[in-house]
């Protein structure tokens, strides 16, 4: 059982899948339930993470979620970070927040077909979206990412969702998206920062400035963020970084449409995905 900073202790709550990734399984606009409620996202003080060593594993925890090519190099498959879909250190609204999070698990997925709980979650994130290994439930790197978990989501009564949860959902057009042209539209808007290659702009200690969108770096085609409407939702909300909203939405899924299907690494579990039906039609063969 956990408890959060309000006294609560954690049930079984709405479900909620979250994001890449943590390799985002459905990006999602949550409509919180009436029995439930909303509160306002807010990410805590720093001042307020904990003396001692509670708060070094909150801190530890942070530095993982922001670079764990340098905290937990034994489970990173990639160059990508937790940051890179779950932005600003996991307390963006509508960005895959953290917030939140500690007081909604253990919760259902479909794409199991079990009860999941955070660690799940996070192991999917490490799997899928950072093509890696799964953390040990009892290892620092595992209790470190629990803690900053806990400690974003401070404020937030038990049970309660956040306004801003999970990811915007763009609505598919009615005609099926153009790779060619999302090609041309990348070369434009994307590849400036990710690459005309997609290999994204490195930067130090094996992390990238700007991310990896496919080769051997990149998410796996495990990953939410290998799927068309996922990742069109997202850089329809959210890219160009500081211009999310500029692109149309039938530009964002013609660009998807374009670099999701670039290769990258496969990830032989896929198939396993959904295996009590509802597969969504995006989702990777």
């Amino acid at each position: 059982m956990r408890c959060n900073s309000s006294g609560g202790c954690i049930a079984i709550a709405g479900v909620v899948i979250l994001a890449t990734g943590f390799g985002i399984a459905r990006a999602q606009q949550i409509t919180p339930s009436p029995a439930f409620g909303a509160t306002t996202l807010r990410a805590p003080a720093d001042g307020t993470i904990p003396a001692g060593p509670v708060g070094d594993a909150v801190r530890l925890g942070r530095n993982i979620f922001n670079n764990p090519q340098a905290y937990a190099k034994a489970y990173a498959g990639n160059g990508l970070t937790c940051s890179n879909c779950h932005l600003n250190g996991g307390t963006q609204a509508w960005g895959g927040p953290l917030i939140g999070v500690w007081g909604v698990f253990p919760a259902w997925s479909a794409r199991s077909a079990t009860v999941e709980t955070l660690e799940d979650r996070l192991n999917d994130c490490f799997l899928r979206s950072m093509n890696g290994r799964a953390l040990p439930l009892d290892s620092p790197e595992m209790k470190a990412l629990l803690a900053y978990a806990w400690w974003l989501s401070s404020g937030v009564p038990t049970g309660r969702s956040v306004v801003g949860r999970g990811f915007e959902r763009a609505t598919p057009p009615a005609t099926p998206p153009d790779p060619v042209r999302g090609k041309t539209l990348y070369a434009a808007k994307c590849a400036g920062c990710h690459g005309a290659d997609g290999k994204g702009t490195p930067g130090s200690n094996g992390t990238y400035v700007f991310p990896p969108l496919w080769g051997p770096a990149s998410f796996n085609a495990g990953a939410g963020m290998a799927r068309l409407d996922t990742a069109a939702s997202f850089v329809q909300s959210k890219m160009p970084l500081g211009a999310g909203g500029s692109l149309s939405v039938r530009d964002t899924f013609d660009i998807a449409a374009y670099f999701t299907r670039e290769p990258r690494p496969d990830f032989a579990g896929k198939a396993g995905d959904w295996p009590k039906g509802g597969k969504p039609a995006d989702a990777r063969q």
